[in-house]
């Protein structure tokens, strides 16, 4: 009996094969894990997936990761009607734009009338802003289908400052986990809750990179688009301040605030952006007229892109230690661990075809005179710092301004009238975890009267571009004629963010999550996510996503995380 079973099975085995040749193999289903937009809209139509599906996929995979990830602050309750519309304007041949029935998720900073908008503080938990920003309204325009708000660090981490807020940390909502490691710090002395690996801030990529959209907008003033992809692995546009409308997006200071695309891969950046931009200038936001439109950036994309491209490598301070005029101690650069990467992204670049100036330092990082060098001159976080006058006010007095102004915007919707108002609110709640960490930077923007101080805005303002622009990012790049200077991760984050100029991040290395103080030994830390960065002048959106495609392609190093697969 067993014989004749094993001769069944044993011509079963033979037969299948055949039989299963002469029978169409089964469409295997659409998958969005580390799906490109592009490989939706192809999916899209062909028939192969609806908008309506793609969504469903998405909601369970939030319903499934999000509560250990916390990359969500709210869920459009909407988003599965809204892709049955996308869907049937799809079915009568009416395709809106590049995301039509795409869906992507805004930070939670970004105006929606149909959700709230919190800026992740209890304050504005029920805030629903009586009019729409203009980057959602081109959004939808385009077809996308806003999903979900996403995690943020507390006003953009403007709120505290000594001790400082950790990022993707809010009162409403908690912290916000990397699902490269999603586990919490278990060191003494962080061990608040907060995560083992830093998700960067205050945007968060970490919905992205687990699939729960195709990609989200955040904003930054001075890092907060570049190193929450760095740390999660995206592929982002910091773009030049004034590209994109502010209009509708919660403050820090219009001298600096713009969102950004963050996405899986380059050209899903670039589609975002374009959909972003809008064709004329925004009469509600007049730094909108710093740039030209140009609304469709794929056409920069080319896998040749870096042959013949000018790059830099601002070696002092970013990747080589450096000795401060009056100091004695070094500061800055890479560890061994991230300088082999940069070394082998820099050979990558050779390799297409790139002109590497090495070293092409930046001058006001290497200025003897302490009045002319960029790292002696920082940002002031407190009232001791803005006696000493070593420091920039902008951000402070910025905060005071815009913030106030945004209050005013919303009319009745307002929960709080003015910065002062939110400070005696959140000393009000704080039992119920309004200011965990407290508010110092709050109280530093409050101090800041509009009048007193408007002369040192100004001329802290003037140091700024001076320091990072003109005596800066702009000397070394003209003297040397070059296309972009390449940072590690997000380094050139903060001396390009007071001029105002774009920056594109590329996914490339893991390096060890390595912290000081160490952690436990018998802790084991996962690996960190780690990129590259091309930055340059303003407006120079177009040759940074040509340059940052190219390097993409050529590398292809983004891999996606395992705690959600």
């Amino acid at each position: 009996m067993k014989r004749l079973l094993l001769a069944a099975l044993i011509t079963l085995a033979v037969a299948l094969p055949a039989f299963a040749a002469s029978k169409k193999a089964p469409a295997k289903p659409f998958s969005v894990v580390e799906a490109s937009i592009t490989d939706m809209q192809a999916a899209l139509r062909d028939g192969r997936v609806t908008s309506h599906e793609l969504v469903q996929q998405y909601l369970t995979r939030i319903a499934t990761y999000d509560a250990k990830l916390h990359a969500v602050i709210t869920v459009n309750p909407r988003a599965l009607e809204e892709a049955d519309e996308r869907d049937r304007e799809r079915a009568s041949g009416k395709i809106r734009g590049p995301l039509h029935g795409i869906p992507v998720a805004l930070k939670d900073n970004i105006h929606t009338t149909d959700m709230p908008t919190t800026g992740g503080a209890l304050a504005f938990a029920e805030l629903v802003p009586p009019y729409e920003a203009t980057i959602t309204k081109n959004l939808r325009d385009a077809g996308a289908i806003i999903i979900a708000k996403t995690q943020m660090t507390e006003l953009a981490n403007w709120v505290a400052g000594n001790p400082s807020m950790p990022n993707n940390y809010n009162s409403l909502n908690g912290y916000g986990f990397n699902p490269y490691d999603p586990r919490r710090d278990p060191r003494e002395a962080t061990n608040d809750g907060r995560p083992v690996l830093n998700t960067g801030g205050s945007s968060s990529g970490v919905g992205t990179a687990a699939s729960f959209w195709a990609a989200n907008v955040g904003t930054e003033t001075s890092g907060s688009i570049l190193s929450p992809s760095n740390q999660n692995m995206l592929a982002a546009v910091k773009p030049t301040v004034g590209r994109i409308s502010r209009y509708g997006v919660i403050p820090i200071t219009a001298d600096q605030d713009t969102p950004g695309p963050m996405a899986k891969f380059v050209t899903d950046a670039a589609i975002m952006l374009g959909a972003l931009e809008s064709a004329s200038p925004d009469p509600n936001d007049p730094a909108t007229k710093n740039c030209a439109p140009v609304r469709d950036y794929t056409q920069f994309l080319k896998k040749d892109g870096l042959k013949g491209a000018r790059i830099g490598i601002p070696r002092v301070g970013y990747y080589d230690k450096i000795t401060l005029p009056g100091t004695d101690k070094p500061r800055g650069g890479l560890n061994p661990e991230q300088t082999k990467a940069m070394n082998e992204a820099i050979e990558v670049l050779k390799q297409q075809g790139a002109v590497i100036v090495d070293p092409a330092d930046i001058p006001s990082v290497v200025d003897k005179d302490p009045k002319n060098n960029f790292w002696l001159w920082g940002v002031c976080g407190d009232m001791d710092d803005v006696k000493e006058k070593k420091c920039s006010v902008d951000l402070a007095y910025g905060m005071e301004r815009d913030f106030n102004a945004w209050l005013k915007s919303l009319g009745d919707r307002a929960p709080v009238k003015s910065l002062t108002d939110l400070r005696e609110w959140n000393t009000n709640h704080s039992k119920a975890g309004a200011i965990k960490y407290g508010q110092s930077l709050l109280d530093i923007s409050d101090a800041m009267d509009q009048e007193l101080f408007r002369a040192r805005y100004e001329s802290d303002r003037a140091n700024d571009l001076r320091l990072t622009a003109t005596h800066g990012i702009d000397e070394v790049m003209k003297a040397q004629n070059l296309d972009a200077l390449l940072f590690p991760g997000p380094g050139g984050a903060s001396i390009a963010a007071r001029p105002g100029y774009p920056t594109v991040i590329v996914p490339f290395a893991t390096i060890p999550n390595a912290p000081t103080p160490a952690f436990p030994e018998t802790f084991k830390a996962k690996p960190q996510p780690y990129g590259v960065s091309f930055t340059g002048m303003a407006c120079s959106e177009p040759t940074l996503l040509r340059l940052a495609y190219a390097f993409e392609q050529a590398t292809k190093r983004r891999v996606a995380p395992a705690s959600t697969p």
